[in-house]
């Protein structure tokens, strides 16, 4: 964990809070930890350490959500366009994050922190004819995989996509964590390939998974006493103010 010494010991705590506050979002909603993650993690270091940063714990939770059902064939049948199209377009993107050019994505961060907000307050839903599942899942997992590869951030379009399919409860967080999972590794795989994941950035990964884990058990017991979705709603108006202060400042 030599690493750690390269920052000043108050973004060492601003690194904890983050994932503290991270995993305690996953805990509530099921969801968010590499998008809360990527939000404050962007603004205080580059864009491409908070991508390695998040990885491990990333992979780690989203791997419970992957095997946590028994319909894994059958996701992986059905997600499979979406989930080749991802990698595939990841590894050609993860270039822009490992460019250097922190300006620039910082501001495509931002503006993908902002549709996923607006996006899930709106609450659309899309309705999709079974016939054209299979080639839009190419493209809507082409057009995940760039902003994955170039944000570090990997839930739009997958997201309200994966909502759209018409998944049972259990099977809809289970291929949440299929798709967060093939995104993790696509994007380790990228900045592996552009030597931005060295053996260091792999230990301040390992050293956010306590606490995000621990925010994410926080967050399993807040669901009890208040409203997920009120959480929810909330947490998406503080991501909307971070993503145009994000935006702002890389235009500044």
């Amino acid at each position: 964990m030599t690493l750690l010494f390269a920052f000043d010991p108050d973004q060492v705590v601003m690194i904890a809070l983050t994932f503290v506050l991270a995993g305690m979002v996953k805990g509530v909603t099921g969801m968010g930890l590499p998008t809360v993650a990527m939000g404050i993690l962007g603004s205080l270091i580059s864009p491409v350490a908070a991508a390695a940063m998040l990885l491990l714990p990333s992979l780690i939770s989203n791997l419970f959500q992957f095997g946590g059902g028994g319909n894994t064939r059958m996701l992986l049948k059905r997600l499979w366009p979406m989930l080749l199209t991802v990698v595939i377009a990841t590894l050609l993107a993860s270039v822009w994050i490992t460019g250097g050019e922190t300006s620039r994505t910082q501001f495509a961060l931002g503006l993908a922190l902002m549709v996923y907000a607006l996006w899930t307050l709106a609450g659309k839903q899309i309705a999709i004819a079974p016939w054209r599942e299979k080639p839009l899942s190419l493209v809507v997992g082409f057009a995940t995989g760039l902003l994955t590869g170039g944000t570090g951030v990997f839930v739009m379009p997958a997201v309200p996509w994966i909502q759209s399919l018409g998944f049972e409860k259990d099977e809809l967080v289970q291929a949440l964590g299929i798709s967060f999972t093939f995104s993790t590794l696509a994007l380790a795989l990228g900045l592996w390939w552009h030597d931005a994941l060295p053996m260091q950035s792999l230990s301040l990964s390992a050293f956010a998974i306590v606490p995000a884990l621990l925010g994410q058990w926080a967050g399993t017991r807040i669901r009890r006493v208040i409203s997920p979705v009120v959480f929810k709603r909330c947490f998406l108006f503080c991501l909307l103010g971070l993503s145009i202060e994000m935006m702002l400042r890389a235009v500044t």
